[in-house]
């Protein structure tokens, strides 16, 4: 009895909304009948004008559910007008988007039905145009009206995550609820129609260290202080669910990979607390003696130290350096190293990090502590001198075998080997000086020169007696100190020029002196003239006191003349101790010179004479006498000279090729080649007139008439061949016939061949049963082909 009130209250409370509805006129039906109609009492004519009792037409948007799979036409609605009385006389219309293709309506009762799947995704509303016309005439009855087929959404569409799947990171050690990344997914269902487009998010992989908010979409870590070098990396699995997750909904998912970034949060730390290490005593300087390193959990700048070393025995004999690319500690020696000296060291080392977190400052200290002992090891060292450099100096003028220096090694080993002296003759090539091998004194071999060589620079060689391989090198630079051995001479030499108008006690040169010599005190040298020209009138020399000396003329009127070149002689003395001298000669010569005393010409004068000497007239009568010969011999030669057959300017050298490329047989060629002449070669001709060319001297050579050949009775290959021969021997012994260089072509098969002639001038002297007399008719161009070929009497031509 309950149930069935609740279905009476029901149904009431639909009646009432209806009854609301139709006195608003929604959803498009009729207060009397429900459906879209038309009022009777309308005129169809008048259904322009807007003034009416009431709506014949009342729309509201059609719905259709979207990807309908019935098997019948899915049903839309029905349109209805007023007008409609029943009786057929109505017929409706649909026009728009999908009309015909989509949409179809029945025209006699106006329902409408889609024919299609719809796809609200694809397209979410269709707009229609419906008209009711009259069936028999087909003008409207009713103005055409708008309106819309929405397509209603069902959830079809998964969410997708567009952006995915995703890298993030997060720093290690972080704290509970750091968000790591957001991910987003859409869903092209409907938002503003149900729960089709409404995702929540979920994580299906990736607990227990990871959440993600349903709603936004945020993953945060669900654990604190995750350490990276205990795992860096974490796949997780993001599920996106439509329906707001309830079930039937639709799901999507992406991946989303989270790396765990590094942080400073692990102090360097030495695997050992001590290290021990040998070398050798041999080992160069800034060589490497060891690498430590210490381990360092973090990665990049996190696990950048630095190294030093805090304390030790040596702290000046090694220096650490860190190597950037492996983090190692480089241990570097700084001094030489000597077992006998100090055999061992110990030293402690720290390393640091350089890029301290304060934030992890509780997990430290940031740096550790190690000992390294280096043990020396002992080699056989070679010799040590005790002076590297030893600097001594010999005078110039030292005898053979002069003692200078003394060297001394001795064997830092503990064996204190013996050792022997010798000079490294690449530094003493020519053998200057010799050391004793047992003492190391250094001695003179030969005499020395200061001015070739004032320094030698020697390498002493120390060997050990008991291994010879051990060698030490030491240096002795020896100086020789010099001695007056050089006199002065001129600085250069001189080219003194004297005008003839200069004045007396005019300076003409100012001359100066070199001495190889390098007294300490520096060079003083004195000048005068020799001894033999001392008195002379001409020169005079001053000393200037400063290592000059200035050349003075005593007269004037000096002229080239008399004489071009003044040789004087000047004495150059030296202070050295015993005092040095030489005697330089200067070139003085006398020039013409203009008013500036710019000399213009020197030397001597060439000699005029007024007339010729008796040797140069018979050189020019030589000359002439042998020009006179030469030219008799060429005379002479030429006249001996074969005279040639035609003058010089007659003579006419070509190479002509005489070419006949033509057809010829045209009434209008007249002089072209006649081969005719080939089969008769018997004609009458003038064996003194040339063929090929023309001559233009007249021949003097005649040929008797019965030495010429008949070639009637002969074949056509003989005939030719002896035609060819006749014409070479006509150019051959004639003599008046001029050296041309012609070539004539004769263009014959010969009567053996096998496809025989295939020339027409042949023609005549074959039986061809061809008539060829209809050449006559075809007018004077023809005229001479018909000559040849159209009667018998042509053949006389070849006869």
């Amino acid at each position: 009895m309950g149930r069935f009130c609740s279905g009476i209250s029901r149904a009431l409370a639909l009646l009432a909304l209806l009854f609301v509805l139709r006195e608003k006129g929604c959803w498009g039906l009729n207060p009397t009948s429900g459906d879209l109609e038309k009022s009777p009492h309308s005129d169809p004519d008048s259904w322009e004008a807007l003034h009416r009792n009431k709506r014949s037409w009342v729309w509201n948007q059609f719905f259709v559910l979207e990807e309908y799979t019935g098997n019948e036409p899915l049903y839309v609605g029905k349109l209805h007008s007023d007008v409609d009385k029943g009786d057929g006389k109505v017929k409706y219309v649909l026009s728009g988007e999908g009309a015909t293709s989509i949409f179809t309506i029945d025209e006699n009762t106006g329902d409408i039905h889609a024919t299609k799947r719809l796809d609200r995704e694809a397209q979410a509303y269709y707009t229609l145009q419906a008209q009711a016309v009259d069936r028999f005439t087909n003008l409207p009855v009713e103005p055409k009206s708008e309106f819309v087929v929405k397509v209603q959404d069902i959830n079809d569409n998964e969410p997708k995550f567009l952006d995915g799947p995703y890298l993030a990171g997060v720093p290690e050690m972080s704290p509970l609820g750091t968000m790591v990344v957001q991910v987003a997914a859409t869903d092209a269902d409907d938002p503003t129609y149900g729960n089709s487009a409404r995702v929540v998010y979920s994580i299906i992989h990736g607990q227990p260290y990871f959440s993600v908010e349903p709603k936004t979409g945020v993953i945060r870590t669900a654990l604190p202080n995750m350490d990276r070098e205990t795992r860096d990396q974490y796949v997780l699995v993001i599920q996106a669910k439509d329906m707001v997750g309830q079930m039937g909904g639709l799901s999507g998912t992406t991946s989303v990979t989270v790396t765990l970034t590094d942080v400073n949060d692990n102090p360097p730390r030495f695997p050992h607390k001590s290290y021990q290490y040998t070398v050798l005593e041999s080992l160069p300087v800034q060589s490497v003696v060891a690498r430590i390193k210490a381990a360092d959990a973090d990665v990049g700048s996190n696990a950048e130290m630095d190294y030093r070393i805090m304390d030790g025995d040596g702290p000046s004999m090694f220096n650490i350096t860190t190597d950037e690319v492996t983090q190692e500690g480089v241990i570097i020696l700084q001094k030489p190293l000597d077992f006998e000296t100090k055999s061992s060291f110990a030293l402690r080392i720290e390393a640091t990090n350089r890029n301290i977190d304060s934030n992890f400052l509780s997990l430290g200290p940031f740096s550790d502590t190690t000992s390294v002992k280096v043990t020396v090891e002992d080699v056989n060292e070679p010799p040590i001198f005790s002076t590297p450099l030893s600097q001594m100096d010999v005078s110039e003028d030292a005898k053979v075998g002069t003692s200078i220096g003394r060297v001394s090694a001795h064997d830092p080993d503990t064996s204190s080997s013996a050792i022997r002296y010798s000079i490294d003759r690449n530094t003493d090539m020519e053998r200057f000086f010799n050391v004793d091998p047992l003492s190391g004194i250094i001695s003179t071999a030969k005499a020395l020169d200061r001015e070739a060589n004032s320094v030698h620079n020697l390498t002493i060689l120390a060997i050990e007696s008991q291994d010879t391989m051990q060698i030490g090198k030491g240096v002795a630079l020896i100086t020789v100190r010099d001695i007056n051995d050089n006199a002065p001479v001129f600085a250069i030499d001189y080219e003194t020029l004297l005008c003839e108008n200069t004045m007396p006690g005019q300076v003409i040169q100012t001359i100066s002196a070199v001495d190889k010599d390098d007294p300490p005190s520096g060079h003083r040298f004195f000048f005068a003239l020799a001894a033999t020209v001392a008195g002379n009138h001409n020169f005079t020399l001053r000393d200037n006191k400063d290592n000059t000396a200035s050349i003075l003329t005593k007269r004037g009127g000096f002229r080239r003349r008399e004489q071009p070149v003044y040789r004087l002689p000047v004495l150059i003395v030296d202070s050295g101790s015993p005092a040095l001298s030489s005697t330089n000669t200067l070139s003085v010569q006398v020039c013409d010179c203009d008013s500036d005393g710019v000399a213009l010409s020197c030397g001597a004068v060439a000699y005029t004479a007024t007339g010729l000497s008796t040797g140069a007239l018979l050189a020019i009568l030589g000359c002439i006498i042998t020009l006179l010969v030469m030219v008799l011999l060429i005379v002479t030669m030429r006249r001996r000279r074969k005279e040639p057959l035609i003058l010089e300017e007659e003579r006419d050298i070509r190479e002509n090729i005489v070419r006949y490329d033509d057809e010829g047989g045209g009434e209008e060629d007249t002089e072209a080649f006649d081969m005719v002449t080939l089969r008769n070669l018997n004609v009458i001709r003038d064996p003194n007139v040339r063929r090929d060319v023309t001559p233009d001297t007249p021949t003097f050579f005649h040929y008797p008439t019965a030495s010429r050949p008949t070639y009637k009775s002969l074949p056509d290959n003989v005939v030719f061949r002896e035609f060819i021969w006749e014409r070479l021997k006509d150019a051959d012994v004639d003599p008046s016939a001029p050296p041309y260089d012609s070539l004539q072509t004769y263009a014959f098969e010969g009567s053996g061949s096998v496809a025989e002639s295939l020339s027409s001038l042949e023609s005549l002297s074959t039986d061809s049963d061809q008539n060829y007399d209809y050449l006559s008719n075809w007018g004077p161009r023809f005229k001479k082909l018909a000559d040849l070929y159209g009667n018998s009497d042509g053949a006389s031509v070849f006869s």
